[in-house]
């Protein structure tokens, strides 16, 4: 058995292209999709992913008030940018790039998002309400993984799915997003991680695998059942002498081995990455959709 190979630069095309035409909706309206972004200092990964962005706002057509401080900046100074922010009509997400450096109290940054304009879905008031069911911006990388599940025409609905790894950005997240009672849950969820006695255990019985742990070859072919379904989020450098720069990109499982087994999967690049953008357009939207509809019931 050959997987097939779920694009994730094709889905995630599909959605930006969806996303332009509700953009063009909205300036007929009157209404331009604004994001503000706030990048401190000079991380070259960090910048690299302000810049793809910005251009992806762009070619949505939105909005996008880029801030790229130096990293000297102060908390004081960066609270006052995120409230100038908040009370921007033409800002509908805020995006703080992390990490911020260590003089800066990045949780207290976070916090001081309005909400309404948390598009990053981070802030304690849209996990809440994304934990009890209540409609809330979703974290964009868990998001894109859902979209594109379901747009693979992949069941979901009394599925077994194992997610290993926990993190706050996408495996806690994911996993109160696949158990909603809802068209896009109703999945039994295992979260493994690393005092997970077997995970091997939990994997093979597994549907669906969902990769997340930040370290390359952690999902084995041995550990995953034929015809399963595995996402892979992880990204990983590895040294490479025959490439340009000296690396090459890998996921966290073993991609070549479980290709043989499994009937679908993601390839790294090119399968979750390009949906978290993606899903910061789809919140950016959405925000400006929503502060439409409240102004125009405004008295």
């Amino acid at each position: 058995m050959a997987a097939q190979i779920i694009d994730g630069k094709q889905i995630a095309s599909d959605i930006r292209t969806e996303l332009k035409a509700e953009v063009q909706l909205l300036k007929r309206k009157g209404i331009t999709p604004g994001l503000g972004v706030i990048l401190v200092g000079i991380d070259p990964a960090s910048i690299s992913y302000v810049t793809a962005k910005g251009k992806a706002c762009e070619e949505a057509g939105i909005y996008s008030d880029d801030n790229r401080l130096p990293v000297e900046t102060s908390e004081a100074e960066l609270l006052a940018l995120v409230d100038k922010m908040n009370k921007n009509p033409k800002i509908h997400g805020i995006l703080i790039q992390l990490p911020l450096p260590k003089h800066v109290d990045e949780q207290k940054v976070l916090l001081a998002i309005d909400p309404a304009k948390d598009v990053d879905g981070f802030h304690p008031m849209n996990v809440g309400k994304m934990v009890v069911g209540d409609k809330a911006f979703l974290p964009c990388t868990p998001h894109g993984v859902v979209q594109m599940l379901i747009r693979s025409g992949i069941k979901l609905d009394g599925a077994e799915i194992v997610i290993v790894g926990r993190s706050n950005i996408v495996g806690k997240p994911l996993a109160n997003m696949l158990i909603q009672k809802s068209p896009v849950g109703n999945a039994t969820v295992t979260v493994c991680h690393t005092r997970t006695k077997d995970i091997a255990w939990h994997t093979r019985n597994a549907d669906i695998v969902i990769a997340a742990a930040g370290r390359p070859n952690t999902v084995t072919a041995e550990m995953v059942k034929d015809g399963v379904v595995v996402i892979d989020v992880g990204v990983n450098r590895i040294d490479d002498s025959t490439k340009k720069n000296g690396f090459r990109l890998v996921g966290d499982v073993d991609f070549e081995a479980i290709k043989k087994k499994a009937s679908y999967i993601t390839p790294v690049p090119g399968g979750v990455g390009p949906m978290t953008i993606t899903m910061l357009l789809y919140n950016t939207v959405e925000s400006a959709k929503i502060m439409n509809k409240k102004s125009s019931m405004t008295p």
